[in-house]
């Protein structure tokens, strides 16, 4: 073999050492990216293990046996995958470019041969056996994605470290990221495999196989802990017969064994399949039932729901019945609901619209149709139009639904889009409802809280809400992406919205140190991240999963990537959290297949007592 080119960053040995005829194990290296990138070479010797509609991947005659190099790799052309005379099961022999490819720079690359040209097949129908994970292969690691991580892939400061730039030696036994890196190229089978997610937009799901796993929940997920983002699972991609997966694929579902090659594309590491991927089995029962939290109708079981209701507008009639539904039939029309995404009269048409009446009173006429004995009224304050984010034209915002009958607003007072409510002696506010701080620049193009003082309907037993929907986090990177830590989109902002609103908290309690505070909503943030540790501390609030023992691998109300993960919390003041208060989850859309969900966030419902001696 010659070799005509070379990067100026090789060392003198192995220049010396290229005189001989590469492997493709050779080529990978025992790093991220290749030793030989940018090289020129003739006569590389592989056997054809797959073809795609832009290449094939070839393997290695004689295996590694060194657990951090594919003997495998993509080889990049369309004319290749097209012709005909090149089977699976051909050792072939190639010329062409060693090429390190990525479509933007918060991916990593992958190596991969280009410009190939193949100058003989010395034989047919070589057998092509895939390598079984976890059999064949060393098993993924369950915990920890990449040295560079510094042991918590959610750490703060995020991006202090690019992996293209260290480019670390894989150590495939210990770090995720390591073993995918390790196989890429590789034909695999997925042994056993089940969904941890539902499809994405473009129909891809994430699977787990007979391997060991962290983070496993009562539905066969896997659920984000703390400095666990489950890196043992893999994303399943477009068949490379052209075939299309379901798209009706749900959380748990059992899947028939999955053959592909393993890759990096789009951000993330990916099996490509064969076939099609086969459901064989789904979980019962397909809904979870409603909450067993009833509502006593008094200040000794008070019941208290939060719901993220998804760009919620008037308009769409279907989405609204579905809600309502679901909060009659799942949450058992709890007695406050803090609601979040509720659009403005007209939804998405950009007209400076910002009421909201119209959508409020829809919903709560479609819950009283269903359920005769709850009419709803409802509070909320309009945001400055386009200055609270969301889908333009939608201004987003949070509202409380609360039944009349049981719960009352303590000396309303509605303040304005602009007007920060205070605490004044007693505690009380200056404006009920209000918003806290809303010129703070925080607020910056997201929700504002809005903060409540309520009373029993016997005008006794006061308490406190703070209903948030925090910055999300659009803008962050791929766990499987370069940067390392893992960029958590908007952290900043969640950080600083974290410290205002623990601020107002904690003047209620300077106040009172035993009064009864609830906040929830859409905080956009894992409960094990600094903002709402920082939250909490700041705050002296506690964590309602907590309080209340729910198991941590059950704490979880969305769905995304590979993990079940909890945005939406529940907390509340040490006065409130000594009471022994009660809390549920209700996975009505985690559990869902996609087309089926009402919203993309789970509700929860709590059951309180606020009755005071």
């Amino acid at each position: 073999m010659k070799v005509t080119s070379l990067c100026g960053w090789l060392t003198s040995s192995l220049l010396v050492g290229a005189a001989s005829a590469l492997t493709v194990a050779e080529i990978n290296g025992k790093n991220f990216l290749s030793p030989y990138n940018g090289a020129t070479f003739t006569n590389l010797t592989g056997i054809v293990t797959a073809k795609g509609p832009s290449g094939i991947w070839i393997r290695d005659v004689t295996p590694t046996s060194d657990e951090r190099m594919s003997d495998a790799i993509y080889v990049f052309g369309s004319a290749l995958a097209q012709n005909a005379s090149i089977l699976t099961g051909d050792v072939i022999v190639l010329s062409g470019k060693v090429s390190e490819y990525r479509s933007t720079s918060s991916y990593l690359y992958l190596t991969e041969i280009a410009s190939p040209v193949v100058s003989a097949i010395l034989e047919h129908g070589v057998e092509v056996a895939p390598r079984v994970i976890g059999v064949d292969t060393l098993s993924p690691p369950t915990e920890q994605y990449t040295s560079l991580d510094a042991g918590d892939v959610f750490g703060v400061p995020n991006n202090q470290n690019l992996i293209s730039v260290i480019n670390p030696v894989l150590e495939p036994t210990k770090y995720g990221l390591d073993f995918w890196e390790s196989l890429v190229g590789q034909l695999v089978t997925v042994k056993s495999p089940h969904a941890v997610s539902r499809p994405n937009s473009y129909g891809e799901t994430w699977v787990v196989g007979a391997w060991n796993t962290t983070g496993d929940n009562n539905r066969d997920g896997v659920t984000l802990t703390s400095k666990d983002g489950n890196p043992e699972a893999i994303i399943i991609g477009d068949p490379l017969d052209g075939t299309n997966s379901p798209t009706t694929i749900k959380l748990g579902d059992t899947l028939e064994d999955i053959t592909g090659v393993v890759t990096y594309t789009f951000g993330f590491y990916y099996i490509l399949p064969l076939t099609k991927v086969t459901v064989t089995s789904s979980l019962t029962p397909s809904l979870p039932p409603p909450t067993t939290l009833t509502s006593a109708g008094s200040c000794s079981g008070l019941t208290v729901g939060d719901y993220n209701v998804e760009n919620f507008a008037p308009s769409n009639t279907a989405h609204t019945q579905a809600v309502a539904a679901h909060i009659v039939n799942y949450l058992l029309s709890p007695d406050l609901l803090f609601i979040q995404e509720i659009q403005d009269n007209n939804g998405e048409t950009n007209d400076g619209t910002v009421a909201s009446d119209l959508s409020l009173s829809a919903l709560t006429a479609a819950i009283a149709s269903l359920d005769g004995e709850v009419n709803y009224n409802y509070t909320y304050i309009s945001p400055v139009d386009g200055a609270d984010g969301g889908a333009p034209g939608g201004n987003i915002r949070v509202a409380y639904l609360f039944n009349p009958s049981v719960v009352q607003l303590r000396n309303p007072k509605p303040g304005n889009s602009t007007t920060a409510t205070e605490v004044l002696p007693g505690p009380e506010l200056s404006y009920n409802p209000g918003r806290i701080d809303p010129a703070n620049a925080a607020w910056t193009a997201s929700r504002k809280p809005l903060v409540a003082a309520w009373e029993t309907v016997d005008g006794n037993n006061i308490f406190f809400t703070v209903n948030v929907h925090w910055s999300s986090k659009g803008g962050g990177s791929s766990m499987h992406g370069d940067a390392r830590p893992p960029v958590n989109g908007a952290l900043a902002a969640r950080q600083a919205q974290a410290e205002v609103t623990a601020s107002f908290i904690a003047q209620i309690l300077a106040e009172d140190p035993s009064a009864y505070i609830i906040s929830a909503g859409d905080f956009n943030e894992y409960p094990v991240t600094k903002p709402i540790l920082d939250f909490l501390s700041l705050s002296k609030m506690q964590d309602l999963d907590e309080v209340a023992g729910i198991d941590v691998l059950e704490r979880y109300s969305y769905l995304y990537d590979m993990n079940s993960q909890e945005l939406d919390h529940m907390f509340v003041s040490p006065a409130l959290a000594n009471t022994e208060p009660e809390f549920e989850h209700v996975h009505v859309n985690t559990w869902a297949a996609y087309n089926d969900q009402v919203s993309d966030h789970d509700p929860s419902v709590a059951r309180f007592n606020v009755c005071r001696q």
